[in-house]
């Protein structure tokens, strides 16, 4: 029943994260709000465990362990969710959702590429029925302004970015703690967005209005740290069980989109989410019935 309440819990939270950011750009320039978002939620962290707990364990990186963590950064945080919130302006929170949902695609297809594995037939469909879904979800969404190519086009370059980085991230033997290098990474993500911040955003029209500051804080507070450490509860107890709760994101993305924006849900959104799900799912057949087994 734990697990039950903590898998629930998370995808609640996980999918809530692409409707706080609408109503964050509502009055903030995208840029703006992400920079606000890391530099603050990095900076808690740091305080977290180098002012508050002072703990032997929690040290600060050395040598090469700022070069992968910058590297890290760039393209888990600067990046990713650099692209996530500008193509937020341009695609409803819905796909932004549904999106998210599709990264175990992206991470197996580029984690075969880096290790020069031949793809079995099973995940080069769930891969095609993956893209296909979001596709088809999308279709309709482009005729009445509620997506464009180029909103999905950013998207789709910050999916790749963040895949490469968790294919990135398994790689490097990494000898400090969990918290201590999102902590980083989170900081030093908003550190390499600013100078784009300082030429690109649009600083005169910004209202730092109670919207924009509750859109930051519950991105920062249930969507980065209870949503990320129910997520890490769910894998410590089992890692194939814990990946069944991201099916469920894009359903509570779109239902929130719908009751929250007032975007449209129809016959293609249902169909695409369907063909997702059973992407994810046959992508990574063999892990489930390994553990059936």
């Amino acid at each position: 029943m734990r697990q039950l309440s903590a898998g629930f819990l998370f995808a609640m939270l996980w999918a809530s994260a692409a409707v706080a950011t609408k109503f964050g750009i509502r009055d903030a320039d995208p840029l703006i709000l992400a920079n606000v978002r890391f530099l603050v939620a990095g900076l808690l962290m740091l305080c977290y465990v180098y002012v508050l707990r002072r703990d032997k364990q929690y040290a600060l990186p050395k040598g090469a362990e700022w070069g992968h963590l910058i590297i890290f950064a760039l393209m888990n945080t600067t990046i990713y969710l650099g692209c996530f919130v500008l193509s937020m302006k341009k695609v409803s929170a819905g796909i932004g959702s549904l999106s998210t949902a599709t990264s175990p695609l992206f991470i197996m297809l580029i984690s075969a590429i880096w290790v020069k594995r031949k793809l079995r037939w099973y995940e080069i469909i769930g891969v095609i029925l993956g893209l296909a879904g979001v596709g088809l979800a999308t279709y309709p969404l482009l005729q009445d302004s509620h997506a464009s190519l180029d909103g999905l086009a950013i998207l789709l370059f910050g999916m790749v970015s963040v895949s490469v980085a968790t294919v990135y991230y398994s790689r490097v033997q990494w000898k400090l703690p969990n918290i201590v290098i999102n902590g980083w990474q989170v900081l030093l993500g908003g550190l390499l967005l600013l100078p784009f911040t300082g030429f690109a955003a649009h600083f005169s029209t910004t209202r730092l209005t109670l919207t924009f500051w509750a859109s930051v804080f519950w991105l920062i507070v249930p969507v980065s740290i209870i949503a990320l450490q129910l997520w890490f509860y769910l894998v410590k107890q089992d890692a194939v069980k814990a990946s069944f709760w991201l099916f469920l994101c894009p359903i509570f993305g779109f239902i929130y989109s719908s009751l929250l924006l007032h975007e449209p849900i129809t016959a293609y959104t249902f169909a695409g989410t369907a063909l997702v799900i059973g992407g994810l799912y046959l992508a990574q057949r063999e892990k489930f019935t390994r553990k059936a087994q």
